[in-house]
């Protein structure tokens, strides 16, 4: 959270022990990047043992061979630079809008940290060049669109590389510039490629991986605010809490399931709002009486996705690779972005779902039917239209998601002449995860904004509690937008909502007021 990264430490990379919470430190906060003595030690007996090779005249896949369909065609000693330079011109072949500067400082850390682990045979200079250019403050312009996934991100790689060869283009101090001149603007010297070293910037999982990464990241946080505007939901609506009671969820000992339920038992606890044993419901509608079911599928989802990515982030994903120890180079597959795409896929759906349930919920409190409240959240409806259409852009917003749900990693189209003949999207997977994610973070920032409106008009002269943490958030919520009266313009109340959900604060302020009490 936001919190975290006030101040934040120098990365030394090693290739071993990168963690999430500092890829988002160096791609959101701008924190520098080291090498570890012992990655250079690694890095430049993996350079010596490449070029004896290239000496030997030795024939070794992408060394001394061409790529893809290529690999029988052997290129000699003096043409293996001119390979290397062609091959990152010739793919870099990417199109459509750039990704997130965020996404690319985070491409560029990954790729680093893989080659510091000295399985890819390049030079430490060059790996040391493509750190200065991450800490300089330099943003590769990497089209979003281009990769299969497989041999790994090709085409935005080279797009990434292009930037340290003096070509291609790049964000620099707030301006889009050619390659060349954010390198003479941040005094970097550019690279001039040595056998091996293009196909191992390139040959890599590092775009899927750094989307990944910053997308658990965030659905992490989408978790935990998804129970807190759901257990606010349940309040304005007057939940009956017995849905959420310990000896249900032990019988059906799943783990997110439990944790759900006893942080909505937490965030409730002292509230007034809730329904006493006096009410005449029997058991709430699914989308309340089931939230800890719902719910916690999804916080499973999310811990075996961050399991996944904690794996990626560290692992050498080039081909082949370079084993200086036992003089040998091993091609492999690597480069296979399966495990990423599965995860992606698989971390769209849970947190769609988390959208979907949310929704379901704004539906109940605004519809007067089901709420015992004024319909669509106004006091003068008819002449004010309320919460009547963030309940319509929530829906859209849930369908939009639905459709961006279908797993990419089902797809696969051979390319390079059927050498390449299995890919796995991973890129795309990755992509669609992050839209669902924003999608998701407006949709809860929509029902908090609907919590809160329904609990003041519960609220009417009576006396009423919030829970301990709920409290929080609705405290939160209302510093920064006030109950709607008559109808006003209202988006900018949604993106000041969705901005407490996205940048943690709403998390980090009910985490505080949860340990106050304790």
């Amino acid at each position: 959270m936001s919190e975290v990264f006030s101040e934040q430490p120098k990365v030394i990379l090693d290739g071993e022990t990168l963690t999430l919470e500092q890829v988002v430190a160096v791609a959101r906060y701008g924190a520098q990047v080291d090498l570890h003595s012992a990655a250079k030690k690694k890095v430049l007996r993996s350079r010596e043992y490449v070029d004896q090779l290239i000496e030997d005249n030795q024939l070794v896949y992408g060394i001394t061979t061409g790529f893809g369909m290529f690999s029988n065609v052997v290129i000699s000693k003096d043409d293996a630079k001119k390979l290397q330079r062609n091959l990152i011109m010739s793919h870099a072949t990417g199109v459509g809008e750039p990704l997130a500067p965020e996404i690319v400082r985070a491409i560029l850390l990954l790729r680093a940290n893989a080659l510091a682990k000295g399985f890819s045979g390049i030079r430490l200079s060059t790996l040391e060049t493509l750190i200065e250019v991450l800490n300089s403050g330099i943003i590769p312009v990497v089209p979003e669109k281009g990769s299969l996934g497989a041999s790994g991100d090709l085409a935005p790689l080279s797009h990434m590389v292009l930037v340290l060869l003096g070509e291609g283009e790049a964000f620099y101090k707030g301006c889009r510039m050619s390659g060349q001149e954010a390198l003479a603007q941040a005094k970097i010297a550019p690279v001039v490629l040595e056998g091996k070293e293009g196909l191992a910037l390139i040959n890599g999982t590092q775009v899927m991986t750094a989307i990944a990464a910053l997308a658990i990241w965030d659905a992490e946080i989408l978790w935990e605010t998804a129970n807190i505007s759901a257990a606010l939901s349940l309040e304005a609506l007057e939940g009956i809490l017995d849905a959420f009671d310990p000896k249900i969820h032990v019988v059906r000992p799943h783990r997110g399931q439990i944790n759900v339920a006893k942080q909505i038992r937490l965030l409730t606890e002292g509230s007034t709002f809730v329904a006493g044993e006096q009410h005449p419901r029997v058991q709430d509608a699914y989308s309340f009486r089931c939230v800890a079911q719902v719910h916690g599928p999804s916080g499973d989802a999310v811990a075996y996705v961050k399991k996944v990515v904690e794996i990626e982030i560290n692992s050498a994903t080039d081909n082949p690779l370079i084993f200086p120890d036992e003089k040998q180079v091993l091609s492999g597959g690597n480069f296979h972005g399966q495990p990423i795409a599965l995860a992606m896929d698989f971390l769209a759906i849970a947190v769609a779902e988390l959208a979907n349930i949310a929704e379901r919920r704004v539906e109940r409190m605004v519809n007067p039917n089901l709420s015992g409240l004024p319909a669509f959240l106004t006091p003068n409806g008819g002449l004010n239209s309320g919460f009547m259409i963030v309940q319509y852009s929530a829906a859209s917003l849930v369908s939009e998601n639905k459709t961006l749900a279908h797993p990419a990693s089902v797809d696969s189209i051979p390319s390079s002449a059927n050498q390449e003949d299995h890919v796995s999207m991973g890129t795309i997977a990755a992509r669609k995860a992050r839209v669902i994610i924003e999608n998701t973070a407006h949709v809860l920032a929509m029902e908090l904004l609907a919590a809160c409106q329904a609990v003041d008009l519960r609220k009417g002269s009576e006396e009423l509690k919030l829970g301990k943490g709920s409290e929080g958030a609705y405290h939160l919520v209302r510093s920064k937008v006030s109950t709607l009266g008559v109808d006003r313009v209202m988006y900018p109340d949604i993106r000041l909502a969705k901005e407490l959900v996205s940048s943690g604060k709403l998390v980090e302020t009910v985490r505080s007021k949860l340990r106050a009490k304790e």
